[in-house]
């Protein structure tokens, strides 16, 4: 294994936290409905103790929390990007295109952020024992809830579109009703939605 590759992967995944807590801060700000705001801000909490889980891997593998990278500052640019695209919308004036923006901007943290948990969860596969044990702790603790952050937050994303499109809307989505925590499980509540 690569280990500078391996270090970068890790700084990155604390840098998408870091900037989580930040893109679902603002995204509180634009959210109208009341079920996706008490989800984001479970969520929020998820993150900032996400956040401190890799501080600890950090610490434990002897790694600088401070060190920069340039994937880091890239990963830092991004999530920065979107609270601004957030607040482009908030500044608008239409609180439902906001929160649609919102969505569409946690959609996207999400992803990478959801990504990052995949890779690290390879890499304790691969890694020597007590590296592979702190990253498999780490993993651990988090992967369940990183899957309902992202494919959760997908499902609002649709239904809020189809709501703006004029279309009758599912909400909150099924996603969330079939507390759904797998791709296939995504794609199985998306195709049931009536």
């Amino acid at each position: 294994m690569k280990e500078d590759q391996k270090n970068e992967l890790l700084y990155q995944a604390l840098e998408t936290e870091k900037g989580g807590i930040e893109v679902y801060q603002m995204a509180l700000r634009c959210a109208v409905e009341e079920d996706l705001k008490e989800e984001w801000e479970e969520y929020l909490e998820q993150t900032k103790k996400h956040y401190q889980i890799l501080l600890d891997v950090f610490q434990e593998l002897g790694l600088d929390s401070d060190e920069e990278t340039p994937g880091r500052e890239v990963v830092r640019h991004i999530s920065e990007s979107l609270v601004k695209a957030m607040k482009m919308a908030l500044e608008a004036g239409d609180p439902k295109a906001a929160e649609l923006v919102a969505c569409e901007c946690v959609v996207m943290a999400e992803t990478k952020d959801h990504q990052n948990w995949k890779l690290i969860g390879e890499v304790a596969k691969k890694a020597k024992s007590t590296e592979a044990k702190v990253l498999k702790n780490a993993y651990d603790q988090v992967e369940d809830e990183e899957d309902e952050h992202l494919y959760h937050t997908m499902g609002w994303c649709r239904e809020l579109w189809i709501s703006s499109l004029g279309m009758k809307a599912v909400l909150p989505p099924p996603e969330e009703k079939k507390d759904v925590h797998t791709a296939i499980g995504a794609a199985r509540a998306q195709s049931s939605r009536k």
